[in-house]
């Protein structure tokens, strides 16, 4: 599985606690989801300022980072915080750094990957990454609203080059103008993707293609630290649990949402990926077997 994205260095306060230059970016916590699943290479770029023991991690969780330009300059930063509405992030301060100027240059052994993750990044460059694959299997995009809002027309071209895509609610209200979702769903499927995936923070998340809809809460947990990249860590798990099969089905939808749930409510119970650090698979499946447990009537 590809992941392209941003890695970053965020400095997040919560009611519950402060971290500074913590190991973030949207493609990290795709990745580092993912890879519980399946083999993953990070396509993005960072400064000569980036931590070593943060490019241990990615080794740790076997995450190819070959993929990953480092270049002289800093590394691309995020300051943000967080009131006891947990759902709703106040950027403070944004850094592009090195950013700015990223092209995807993707190595000829990520060329020919089945399963592409988009995470949150220049529509632009999603674009210029779908250039370089060859023949990938499913395409999964993800965004946000300053891309509707800034360059909705690029954005557009990745929806209709893309076999799912994920947003949340109120950047799916956005792009399509509907204050209703699963209106916006229709005029989303309508542009391309065979499914839309649209997040609602602690309330779950939803699923429509041409032929069903399904309906996933959150899982229910007590210890919210910090939820800052819950919705690519569910992307992530999403993905990449669908990349370890050998046929995608309905079924297989909805348990990859059910999961990516899972590995959301992992990530939250700790600043930054502290809590995967110390996550098996074990630890996965019991969560699974009680949220199915939860869901079921």
């Amino acid at each position: 599985m590809l992941v392209l994205g941003t890695v970053a260095l965020d400095t997040v306060e919560t009611p519950f606690g402060r971290g500074k230059d913590l190991l973030g970016g949207s493609a990290t916590f795709a990745a580092a989801s993912a890879s519980f699943f399946t083999p993953v290479k990070l396509v993005a770029i960072v400064g000569k300022d980036f931590p070593q023991s943060y490019l241990k991690f990615f080794q740790a969780h076997q995450i190819n980072t070959q993929g990953l330009q480092i270049k002289t300059g800093k590394t691309f930063r995020w300051r943000g915080s967080y009131s006891y509405n947990l759902n709703c992030a106040q950027t403070l301060k944004t850094e592009l750094n090195l950013l700015a100027n990223f092209y995807p240059f993707l190595p000829p052994e990520c060329q020919n990957e089945q399963f592409v993750f988009l995470a949150n990044i220049d529509p632009d460059i999603q674009l210029e990454t779908l250039k370089q694959l060859s023949h990938p299997k499913l395409i999964v995009t993800d965004t946000m609203n300053y891309w509707i809002e800034h360059k909705k027309k690029s954005l557009k071209k990745v929806i209709q080059k893309s076999d799912i895509l994920v947003l949340n609610d109120a950047e799916a209200r956005e792009f399509s103008q509907e204050a209703n979702l699963l209106k916006a769903a229709k005029l989303f499927l309508a542009l391309g993707p065979r499914l839309v995936i649209i997040k609602r923070g602690e309330y779950g998340c939803l699923l429509f293609s041409r032929t069903f809809s399904f309906s996933i809460p959150a899982y229910l947990i007590e210890a919210v630290l910090d939820p800052t990249g819950a919705g690519d860590s569910f992307a992530g798990g999403f993905l990449g649990y669908l990349a370890s099969l050998s046929k995608i089905s309905e079924s297989a939808f909805k348990k990859a949402a059910a999961l990516g749930t899972i590995m959301a409510s992992y990530v939250v119970e700790d600043f930054s990926l502290n809590r995967l650090k110390k996550l098996t698979q074990q630890d996965i499946q019991g969560r699974f077997k009680d949220f199915q447990c939860l869901t079921r009537f």
